[in-house]
């Protein structure tokens, strides 16, 4: 019986352990030792306690009415358990975090399509060992050196670039 009330919260250690890192095997391994240590200790238990024999302490206790009064108030007392106010929060959580996760799922097709043409195109072209500069330009036109248009001096750092020092003014 008692396993049966644990069974429900029972957790799925083979997913978990797949998603442990290797350098954190070691804390894994002894977290679910520990869990499963307090398993056994409570399907261990019974799933109700043992019932009071009050005949017998009747018996033996010289005032049986303060048995009398101990089992009325025993049979009374029920132990409060508190109100559940978060399941409907975390239901809520676990349906945006889902939502989430297929907003997510729907966004990385769509990278993985574009990266996928990406590849086609990198693919189709001449590989960039065997390429010409006339063939590197006209592949890649913005970043390609154009003298004519677009010409550098060395350092070929921007700030050495004519026309960066009227840049410069401007901004100050």
């Amino acid at each position: 019986m008692a396993a049966k009330r644990v069974a429900q919260s029972a957790i799925n250690w083979a997913a978990i352990a797949e998603r442990v890192p290797a350098e954190q095997r070691a804390h894994y391994l002894a977290f679910k030792a520990k869990s499963d240590g307090y398993l056994r200790k409570v399907v261990a238990l019974p799933e109700q306690p043992p019932k009071i024999d009050w005949a017998m302490y009747k018996n033996k206790v010289p005032n049986p009415a303060m048995v009398d009064e101990f089992q009325k108030k025993y049979d009374t007392f029920k132990i409060p358990l508190p109100e559940d106010n978060v399941s409907s929060i975390i239901a809520a959580e676990e349906k945006q975090a889902a939502a989430n996760v297929q907003k997510f799922k729907q966004e990385s097709a769509a990278r993985i399509v574009q990266h996928e043409e990406e590849l086609k195109k990198l693919s189709a072209q001449i590989p960039l060992k065997e390429m010409t500069l006339e063939d590197y330009a006209y592949a890649y036109p913005n970043d390609c050196l154009d003298p004519a248009n677009r010409p550098t001096f060395w350092p070929h750092t921007p700030e050495e670039q004519p026309g960066e020092d009227d840049k410069k003014d401007e901004h100050h």
